[in-house]
């Protein structure tokens, strides 16, 4: 079940989660819990089974009706079974978004966006020489939405 984590911030469950997604550097997990709570704008959501948090996915859906993924983890022992593949899609059906949108410093990440039709473009490196993608998602139009 994909449901909302902003009441559960801070537990032990989604800070171990939040850590697998953010930059490894000092106060990057404490930083991005506090942007999370504070922000109305920032959601966080998880995918969770028999009680268990497996996956959460943080996301912001902008002005221009784009939807911007900010981090995005699974648990270790449970990915490769499409939990973070089921986050995407759940958010394409509930928030019926124009694009997705992602960067990410991780190629086997951007290899993932790129499976589920995203375009990945290079945004070069960044100052600690490590390269950047963009993944874009656009949402097709359906006869409904014309």
């Amino acid at each position: 079940m994909f449901t909302d984590l902003k009441q559960r911030i801070g537990t032990p469950e989604v800070d171990e989660l939040l850590a697998y997604a953010v930059i490894d550097e000092p106060d990057a997990l404490w930083r991005a819990s506090a942007e999370y709570r504070k922000l109305p704008g920032l959601q966080l959501y998880g995918w969770e089974e028999e009680g268990l948090l497996l996956g959460l996915t943080g996301f912001e859906v902008t002005e221009d009706g784009s939807l911007e993924i900010r981090h995005i983890a699974v648990l270790p022992e449970n990915r490769g079974k499409g939990y973070a593949r089921g986050m995407i899609l759940e958010l394409l059906s509930e928030r019926q978004p124009r694009y997705v949108l992602a960067e990410t410093e991780d190629e086997i990440a951007a290899d993932f966006y790129r499976a589920l039709g995203f375009m990945v473009y290079s945004l070069g490196e960044n100052p600690a020489g490590i390269e950047m993608f963009r993944c874009v998602y656009e949402v097709e139009e359906t006869e409904e939405d014309e």
